[in-house]
């Protein structure tokens, strides 16, 4: 009887959730910024087993990766459709069609682009991957909400150097209390209109950093 009542537990306790299963591959596009040329260098397809990514393949904030295989089709509203890191996809997607229907000026999003396009520099090359390499970061209105450096502070001395010019207050603006800027720091986001030093990207927002 205890043999029965054994089974019978073991039967009928839950199942643990299973991991989604690995990728086969891991594919990307990828290029190197060249800050002379300012242009997109050394273009090259990436393929190999997802067994063999390597520690520079994976972000370890946000556990996403530069594979196109773990991206996933983010669709809100009218927006032009783009990919996101699958961990992140569906809270984006969420966030970004509330803030929609409330009629927030949510004009255009870029999320994956698996370029090195941060530091450090050999030859004039970015070497390192961006978050949004890993699809773990977004630009929201770049036409409206340029990337600065010489910038630790706003003003006129801040040089833009990517994106449309910053004007507080304009439609698609984003400041540290729009309701776009709140709603995506709700939703773990850190917006790069915050960043300490000599940049600020009023665009950018990032789960695992700037």
């Amino acid at each position: 009887m205890k043999k029965i009542l054994l089974l019978l537990l073991t039967c009928s306790a839950p199942l643990a959730a299973e991991e989604p299963a690995r990728p086969a591959t891991c594919t990307y596009d990828v290029y190197n910024w060249n800050v002379h040329k300012k242009q997109a260098v050394n273009q090259k397809k990436v393929s190999h087993p997802y067994s063999g990514l390597t520690a520079e393949e994976k972000d370890p904030g946000s556990g996403c990766t530069v594979c196109l295989e773990d991206q996933k089709l983010v669709k809100a509203g009218g927006l032009e459709p783009f990919l996101a890191c699958s961990k992140i996809a569906d809270k984006l997607q969420a966030v970004l069609e509330r803030l929609l229907k409330e009629g927030e000026p949510v004009l255009e999003v870029t999320g994956y682009r698996p370029g090195r396009t941060k530091n450090p520099l050999v030859g004039g090359n970015r070497t390192g991957f961006s978050n949004h390499a890993y699809g773990a970061a977004v630009d929201i209105n770049r036409s409206k909400n340029g990337l600065y450096d010489h910038c630790p502070k706003f003003g006129p001395g801040c040089r833009l150097i990517q994106g449309g010019a910053w004007k507080p207050g304009g439609r698609g603006a984003l400041t540290k209390d729009s309701k776009i800027t709140r709603a995506m720091r709700a939703a773990g986001f850190k917006w790069g209109g915050e960043i300490e030093g000599g940049q600020k990207d009023f665009m950018h927002f990032s789960v695992s950093g700037y």
